[in-house]
């Protein structure tokens, strides 16, 4: 973690920059600090759905006491068979509130930087080995901003940024020296897939030149001898149904322009979501075949990744 004045200097920039907000490759240019919003449907205070010791993280992460994830609602991007459709897209924003609530109807309202912070010391006296944030694309700074009260009351756990890397530059390098493991989920590698099924033709553009950074910044994933993961960056790709060629082109240009030892974890848990069904999305409507998961990840294997142990057992 950068030192505490450097921290405190940057968040206080970030937050100033939400007044033309153009953190994320959205480039909205809305006044968020008035409240306003745009694609990410969140004003000046980030909105928190649900904070715990999430047992369900990659081995590295969870290790015994879980990883202490904080949800963030709304998303930068339009996945159409997002599996958390209902806080990414279908919850309306909630009024500003100083106090975190809301009013039952609209969904949560923001949560102010200090409630944040405490979420995070709660989780640390919990026993998890590190913060995990979910979804953070859009709310750069306002996890800066919890940070510094966070680290002033004695905050020193990993920091992970779990996010679908459609992240700006302008938010990686804000968060060089804060962030300890980046978990990006790289999702498609052609512009035509990522503007019908995302929403975003620039995806994949935007994904790649986030994972350079990331890696840039932290490196390969370092596993400590406890199994717990200290620093790097950690690849998520969720193989998709009939796909195969988005996840080859990822996989190869991660072993060839990242590095061949990136630790990837190849998810096949893709159910139909969202608003895949009745018809409008018939290539999504389906599960994974077997024998196509299994065909990726021999090819991950051929590259000489490092492929997360689950996977290696398929």
């Amino acid at each position: 973690m950068i030192a505490l004045p450097e921290l405190k200097s940057r968040a206080e920039r970030a937050v100033g920059l939400l007044a033309d907000c153009r953190l994320c490759p959205r480039d909205c240019g809305v006044n968020r600090l008035e409240g306003k919003w745009s694609a990410c449907k969140t004003g000046r205070h980030a909105v928190v759905t649900s904070a715990f010791p999430h047992m369900g993280e990659e081995d590295c992460l969870r290790g015994w006491n879980g990883s202490g994830t904080i949800f963030f609602a709304h998303c930068n991007l339009r996945c159409v068979f997002c599996q958390n459709y209902d806080i990414s897209q279908g919850v309306r924003p909630g009024p500003p509130a100083s106090d975190g609530g809301g009013d039952g109807r609209r969904g949560p309202a923001g949560m102010p930087a200090g409630k944040i912070a405490d979420l995070m010391l709660a989780l640390r006296d919990r026993g998890c080995h590190n913060i995990n944030f979910v979804t953070p694309e859009h709310v750069v700074p306002q996890v800066l901003e919890a940070l510094v009260p966070a680290v002033q009351a004695g905050l020193n756990l990993p920091i992970v940024y779990n996010t679908s890397a459609y992240d700006s530059p302008e938010s990686m390098a804000l968060m060089d020296g804060v962030v300890d493991i980046y978990m990006p989920d790289f999702k498609l590698w052609s512009a035509e897939r990522a503007k019908r099924w995302l929403r975003a033709e620039d995806y994949p553009d935007a994904a790649r030149t986030a994972l350079k950074a990331m890696h840039d910044q932290v490196g390969d994933l370092v596993i400590g001898a406890d199994g717990l993961a200290r620093r790097g960056l950690l690849i998520r790709h969720l193989v998709m149904p009939g796909a195969l060629d988005e996840t080859k082109a990822i996989l190869e240009w991660i072993a060839t322009e990242l590095s061949p030892n990136s630790y990837v974890n190849l998810m096949d848990q893709y159910r139909p979501a969202g608003k895949v069904g009745g018809g409008k999305y018939p290539e999504l409507d389906r599960r994974v075949p077997s024998a196509e998961f299994r065909e990726a990840v021999a090819f991950a294997e051929g590259l000489g990744l490092s492929l997360d142990e689950r996977r290696r057992r398929v």
